[in-house]
């Protein structure tokens, strides 16, 4: 059992560390297979015969096995990575703890014993006091509710990192086991389709032994990856293998076309299309590979066209509350790592606000966003999104484990118009949607959202230029203008309706839901440190 000293003393960064070393391993794996590969190709050309087939075999078996390290390698940085989580938890509800005992006069020993500190006598002129060695003078004298308090406090930090122990204990001793008793086996035939009901995709894997789910993972990353209903953890392992054996594939052509550089402009131009594409990977792959927290779970990556990703900060299996991103115009892959940022802001402020809480935020780039104005004023995209929104956020809740987690869907610009859609024609499993620099969502009044409209929030910054974009004909040529001091001053030539290119300003009262402020940071800014909109979107995810 964890006990309060060895928890004040715990370091959660080192468990990630290690979780990250474990998952370092696979590039290593990669180019070791690669090696045999290739020699096995190189003996090909030489050899015939028994032995030669029987080498080849070998090599082949050899290089089966490496590839099935792959997977374990990265379920174990995720079981260290998860236990990291769970102990800064753990930490930041003890510390909580004790802050109290220090403001209540409530004495905690250093085996997190938790009692009233004994009132000396009172020198004269001076309060109430509990003497120098509880580390304060003068100190309040504790009340019977605000020891039990404490004492609760205490005991709830301990389960939690005691419970954590266990389970990261427990996971481990199952991955080694497999490595033993056989890692993977195919499964029965029969797969579900790709738009499968969620619910139906976590019944077909909850008959799955470990052993058949590994081998999906493995031989059909593709399917499993990007499959709502299958859990978080199963999908990262799967997507992270695809984004590797892309970047191989890039390589490999990148490699093909500096060997006929000089056959002409048509070489050179598919030479800067594959190193920005490999940029684009690449960017992904450097938050996907940190050591510092949260980690992050890649539950979806297309990189065809503009590129799609579905990005986790945190494991939205296991969090009492998650957050769900849709950006807006212009966003593609290569816009992943700094649109997730924007999420990892909010989830920052959480944790600011609620440090003992455990929340996860994603960034949800599975659209197709528009690049330009033209595009950007029809809704003929966000439509097309709706489907696959209202897919993921079913999936989210089938495999959460534990009591639901609280589920909150934000849309910033275009990606407000994404979730208003999906909302409005599909509903959407949310315990709260949030617009914030929204042109209209599709809608006129909030309980058209299938949401109560108590449970609908929005924020528009005085000097957005999104107040610009009128309704097709009145004027919409004026939503072009970019900059804020011409914001303010067209703003006075527009009629004060609050009828936006999409609908009715969801940040307006009339729309019927609810508002929180946002300071002058203009049509991006809603994500900066000195904006309440920051702190008014983390106390949305928060229920608070």
């Amino acid at each position: 059992m964890t006990g309060y000293a060895q928890l004040w003393r715990a370091a959660p960064g080192r468990w990630s560390e290690a979780g990250a070393a474990w998952s370092g391993l696979a590039d290593p794996v990669r180019r070791r297979r690669a090696a045999l590969a290739d020699r096995a190709a190189a003996l090909r050309t030489g050899w015939s015969g028994g032995a030669a087939g029987a080498a080849d075999g070998r090599l082949g078996a050899l290089r089966g096995e490496l590839g099935g390290l792959l997977p374990a390698l990265i379920e174990a940085d995720q079981v260290l990575a998860e236990f990291a989580g769970r102990l800064r938890a753990a930490k930041a509800r003890l510390a909580e703890a004790v802050a109290l005992a220090d403001r209540s006069g409530v004495l905690v020993d250093r085996r997190g014993g938790v009692s009233a500190a004994p009132v000396l006598a009172i020198p004269p002129g001076r309060e109430a006091w509990t003497g120098p060695e509880s580390g304060a003078f003068p100190r309040p004298v504790a009340s019977r509710a605000a020891v039990g308090q404490v004492a609760g406090g205490v005991r709830n930090a301990l389960a939690l990192a005691d419970a954590a122990d266990r389970e990261a204990a427990t996971r481990l001793d199952e991955l080694a086991s497999a490595t033993h008793a056989g890692w993977a086996d195919p499964p029965p035939p029969g797969r579900p389709a790709a738009d499968a009901d969620p619910s139906a995709v976590r019944a077909w894997w909850a008959g799955l032994t470990p052993a058949q789910r590994r081998w999906l993972v493995l031989h059909e990353p593709g399917r499993v990856g990007h499959l709502d209903g299958v859990p978080v953890a199963a999908r990262d392992q799967a997507n992270r293998l695809l984004l590797a054996d892309r970047r191989e594939a890039l390589l490999a052509e990148r490699r093909d076309l500096l060997g006929r550089l000089a056959s002409g402009p048509a070489v050179r131009a598919g030479l800067r299309r594959v190193d920005a594409a490999l940029a684009d990977l690449d960017g992904l792959a450097g938050r996907l590979s940190a050591a510092e927290p949260p980690r992050a779970y890649l539950l979806g990556l297309d990189p065809a066209g503009d590129g799609r990703a579905i990005v986790a900060l945190g494991n939205p299996d296991r969090a009492d509350q998650v957050l769900t991103y849709v950006p807006g115009m212009t966003a593609d892959l290569a816009d992943a790592p700094g649109e997730l940022g924007r999420a990892g802001r909010v989830l920052s402020r959480c944790a600011g606000i609620a440090p003992g809480r455990e929340t996860a935020a994603v960034l949800w780039l599975d659209f197709d966003a528009p690049d330009f104005l033209p595009e950007a004023a029809r809704s003929a995209q966000a439509r097309d999104a709706g489907p696959a929104l209202h897919r993921f956020q079913q999936g989210l809740r089938e495999t959460h484990e534990g009591p639901p987690a609280r589920q909150t869907v934000l849309g910033h610009s275009y990606g407000s118009v994404v979730v208003g859609a999906a909302a409005r024609d599909h509903g959407l499993d949310a315990d709260a949607l949030v617009f914030v620099g929204s042109p209209g969502v599709g809608v006129d009044r909030a309980e058209a959202l299938r949401l109560p409209p108590e449970r609908v929030w929005a924020s528009t910054a005085p000097d957005d230029v999104i107040r610009l974009v009128e309704p097709p004909g009145q004027l919409a040529g004026r939503a072009v203008l970019a900059t804020s001091p011409l914001a303010t001053a067209v703003s006075l030539l527009r009629p004060d309706d609050h009828e936006l290119w999409f609908g009715h300003d969801p940040s307006d009262p009339g729309f019927g839901g609810r508002t929180f402020p946002s300071g002058r940071y203009g049509h991006t800014g809603y994500w900066e440190a000195g904006n309440p909109a920051l702190d008014g979107m983390a106390r949305i995810v928060l229920g608070r």
